[in-house]
């Protein structure tokens, strides 16, 4: 088996001075009205540098949104013991608040229904996720309903953010909650 090399300290720094650049341009701008030239001279970086470590915007974008998935997966299990079948993990709503700073982006990689670049990654991180906690604990068809709460998800989430389903953070986490919840228990 072999380990990963370690990642290089500057490459990191660089991706990170790329994906903060990125966030502070689309809170001025949509993504698709972000130019490489204004998000370089923004991160102090050459443009060939950019491409050196994204072959375009939007792969930047996944990367630097990438966060929300995993904020999304440990909200989603930020609960001990039996959980509430009818209120969220505070974890849950707070990452839903979390969200209203960057919407526009969001919605950019986020499509109704749960689909897009990010929507991509959400549903394979968090079914894996899930599933490998179904397995576990050895419950019944853990790849279907494993499935079946990544989709959930991803398709709440993102008709949430395009303004297809209404409600506060806390509403929604609440209402994604008792689905989710409900998807587990049905199995």
């Amino acid at each position: 088996m072999s380990r990963a090399e370690p990642e290089d300290p500057r490459a990191a720094r660089t991706r990170a001075r790329l994906r903060a650049a990125l966030l502070e341009e689309c809170a001025e701008r949509p993504l698709e009205e972000v130019g490489v030239a204004a998000l370089v001279r923004r991160a102090g970086v050459g443009r060939a540098t950019f491409y050196v470590h994204y072959p375009d915007l939007e792969a930047l974008a996944v990367d630097a949104c990438a966060d929300v998935v995993r904020e999304a997966v440990e909200a989603l299990h930020a609960w001990q013991g039996r959980p509430d079948p009818v209120r969220a993990p505070a974890a849950l709503a707070g990452f839903f608040a979390s969200l209203t700073p960057h919407t526009q982006l969001y919605r950019t990689l986020l499509a109704p229904g749960g689909g897009g670049p990010l929507g991509r990654v959400l549903h394979r991180d968090l079914r894996a996720y899930s599933l490998r906690e179904r397995e576990r604990a050895g419950a019944a068809d853990a790849p279907l309903v494993a499935s079946a709460v990544a989709a959930t998800f991803a398709g709440v989430l993102a008709d949430w953010l395009h303004g297809d389903l209404g409600g506060t953070p806390a509403e929604i986490a609440d209402q994604v909650w008792q689905l989710l919840v409900a998807l587990h228990a049905s199995r």
